[in-house]
């Protein structure tokens, strides 16, 4: 009996088991697990979804390279005016961007992974989901509709309102309709979600500062609650070249990718595979690579077994006679753009640029741009730092984040003879067809030993350049110092020795004075010199 009764109990237990695997859709996984993507509370909610929109807009504008225009207003519900946070706020973004296929609107805004980010291209997005997740967030906790407006051409509007079919990843367009106009391309985007303004008010504010000062060719209105207007306005009418799509390198292969390539291919000949879709791969290097994995040049790569898969892709990993990435597929700002955006924002005493050359990371290119601000009336006291990573401020996990402990280890204050407390800002950016960020929320960037080696690089760069400055400031304080005593002093020295020899005239002391004005006009002359040549004017 025991042991029946035991049998009866496994199988039951195995029984329960087997119903209770089930499959949910990538909108119900980020329903769940809405922390992973940076909507945690209130407060961070309503600073993501912000971000997120903002970022989809100047992304739009960027990709035809069109001076981005974008508007920003958060307000209360009419619902919820009088009550406390949290609460319920309706967020608009309005920009002038290229606008968006109105047979692709309600999928790009309505349902996870979907979008244009799915390609080996420099790009804020990695995952193609912030935007709707945003509206995910305002949907699960207003119960509301999102209201989409777009146009191509300026002159047909098309509007929707649409909700999320979470269970099915689709979206449930509730109405739409088109209306004729004359005005500009762009999209408007309008939310509800619960949100916690007094909380993340510093938060957003700073993000639009920051992204003020990494894109100075964007006009930016923000509007917040109480109606007050922050007016970020276009410094610089540069904008950065639009990054291009490019082909994996041979280093950033695995296996999956390799399986799917050889099962979608159309090339029988190996030589012909690796050239055609893979970066920077020629004819030559192609057949170096296959005597160096032992594969026969006329084997036809679709016909190639699992193991034989396997073998290929560990030997491109091993083989060094790839090229390295070209850096032709990126967009870094450049200093013309790093210096509107700091002259507007940071207003400094000095600063320094340095862009490092391309490097790579498990083949992805990527570089880097070092700036480093001292003085001025924005910055503060102490040490400030801003991270950017393909022109999204990260605001977050400063402590996590490489930059943030290169800046710790490197920043000696006393071997630059920089001041106790002098107001100092560092600003590091890094683009990359892959950032390496840790998390999905996008807020730090891990520990890669290349990108650790040209964030230092940089960082030591623009340290040497302030304390060339800071010295010849020095010469020149010194300078003046000595002239301010001698100018004080002699004229009295002259007239004492008048009185003491009797002379008719008091002694000739002008030309040591002068002699300071030369060496203070030449010490001038070097310092201007220096700030021109780290500024990029010579």
């Amino acid at each position: 009996m025991i042991g029946s009764n035991s049998g009866r109990t496994i199988v039951m237990a195995h029984r329960n088991n087997q119903s209770s695997f089930s499959e949910i859709s990538p909108s119900e996984f980020f329903y769940r697990n809405r922390d992973l993507a940076g909507f945690s509370n209130p407060a961070k909610a309503l600073y993501t979804a912000t971000r997120e929109l903002v970022e989809n807009s100047l992304d739009a504008c960027e990709s035809t390279a069109t001076l981005p225009k974008i508007s920003v207003k958060i307000r209360y519900s009419e619902e919820e005016r009088h009550e406390q946070d949290p609460r319920t706020y309706v967020i608009t973004v309005q920009d002038n961007g290229n606008g968006i296929d109105p047979r692709q609107a309600p999928n790009a805004f309505g349902k996870v992974f979907y979008g244009s980010k799915y390609r080996l291209k420099q790009a804020r997005g990695m995952f193609g989901m912030g935007g709707t997740m945003a509206i995910l967030y305002g949907q699960i906790t207003t119960s509301k509709p999102v209201t989409i407006t777009t146009s191509t051409d300026g002159r047909e509007f098309h509007t929707f309102r649409l909700l999320i079919d979470i269970q099915n990843n689709k979206p449930i367009i509730l109405s739409r309709s088109t209306r004729r106009g004359v005005g500009s391309s762009g999209t408007s985007v309008e939310m509800l979600l619960h949100g916690d303004f007094f909380r993340a008010s510093a938060k957003i504010r700073d993000y639009f500062r920051q992204t003020a000062l990494v894109t100075p060719y964007a006009e930016i209105t923000f509007i917040d609650p109480q109606g007050r207007l922050w007016y970020f306005p276009q410094t610089t009418k540069t904008v950065p070249k639009a990054p291009i799509e490019t082909k994996p390198h041979p280093h950033g292969f695995d296996f999956e990718a390799m399986r799917r390539l050889l099962k979608q291919t159309d090339e029988s000949s190996f030589p012909k595979l690796l050239m055609n879709e893979f970066h920077r791969v020629g004819k030559q290097t192609a057949r170096n690579f296959l005597t160096f994995a032992k594969f026969d040049l006329r084997t036809d790569p679709r016909k190639i077994s699992n193991e034989e898969t396997v073998r290929l892709v560990d030997a491109m990993h091993q083989f060094d006679g790839f090229l390295p990435p070209d850096s032709n597929c990126l967009s870094p700002l450049g200093t013309e753009i790093l210096k509107a955006g700091i002259v507007s924002e940071l207003q400094p005493e000095f600063y320094s640029i340095a862009i490092r050359p391309p490097a790579a990371y498990s083949g992805y290119p990527f570089i880097v741009e070092v700036a480093l601000a001292y003085g001025g009336k924005v910055i503060g006291e102490g040490v400030r730092l801003y991270r950017f990573a393909n022109r999204v401020p990260l605001l977050y996990d400063e402590a996590s984040d490489v930059a943030g402990q290169v800046v710790s280890e490197l920043l000696d204050r006393r071997a630059y003879n920089i001041p106790r407390e002098a107001p100092l800002a560092v600003i590091t950016h890094v683009c990359s067809t892959k950032i390496p960020y840790k998390s999905v929320g996008k807020e730090f960037l891990a520990e890669r030993p290349e990108l650790e080696k040209e964030l230092k690089n940089g960082l030591r760069e623009t340290l040497r350049q302030l304390k060339s400055y800071l010295s010849r400031k020095g010469s020149i304080e010194a300078v003046q110092r000595r002239k301010n005593i001698y100018g004080k002093y002699l004229p009295l020295i002259a007239q004492f020795s008048q009185s003491l020899s009797g002379a008719k005239r008091p002694p000739k002391y002008q030309g040591l004075i002068k002699d300071y004005d030369d060496e203070l006009a030449i010490k001038v002359e070097q310092i201007a010199k220096t700030k021109k040549r780290t500024e990029g004017q010579i």
